[in-house]
């Protein structure tokens, strides 16, 4: 199954590590979780906490712990088809997730969700559409559904939750696209 999936961290430098992690199954479930730091994760930067509002404070006393929010993540999402708006930073998020659980890291592996969405549509379309005009099409869509899309809101389970709905959004699209070559 599709999983759009989001992190939200302590800064954007080399020593960042994961402060929050949702994620939303194709079927519109969605789960979040703050997670506590790792002894040894100390980088915080007060540019990104004025970002995403979470302070460090909250997360030590509010965050699950880290391990078991890894673990919770490979028990649910292992096999599945995970996506992210920003696979290498949500890569390297989860990747030290993973490290400071002990768990492999690559258990877990993520792809970026915009070649997801612009599979999903053109599978959709494909058996309805002259090659010629097929990626003509698929391109109108994107393009058009680019431009409805807000700013994030740096809050993982509302990110993971918006690139959700542009899934759906582009694949109802190029099901009324293949609908109209149908009856045409």
């Amino acid at each position: 199954m599709l999983v759009f999936l989001d992190f939200e961290a302590s800064s954007l430098s080399d020593r960042s590590y994961p402060i929050e992690v949702g994620w939303v199954w194709e079927d519109g479930r969605g789960e979040a979780h703050l997670i506590h730091p790792a002894p040894r994760w100390t980088d915080w930067d007060m540019r990104a906490q004025a970002i995403h509002g979470i302070a460090r404070a909250e997360l030590e006393t509010k965050g699950e712990d880290h391990a078991a929010v890894a673990r919770r993540m490979v028990d649910v999402l292992s096999g599945h088809d995970l996506c992210a708006s920003a696979p290498s930073w949500d890569g390297k998020w989860l990747s030290a997730l993973l490290r400071a659980a002990d768990l492999p890291r690559h258990s877990l592996r993520l792809r970026d969700s915009d070649d997801v969405i612009a599979e999903s549509a053109r599978a959709i379309l494909h058996p309805h559409l002259p090659a010629d005009r097929l990626q003509s099409a698929l391109e109108t869509i994107l393009t058009l559904d680019d431009l409805r899309e807000g700013a994030p809101t740096h809050r993982a389970l509302e990110d993971a939750q918006g690139e959700w709905r542009k899934w759906q959004r582009v694949t109802e699209r190029a099901r009324e696209i293949a609908g109209e070559h149908v009856r045409a």
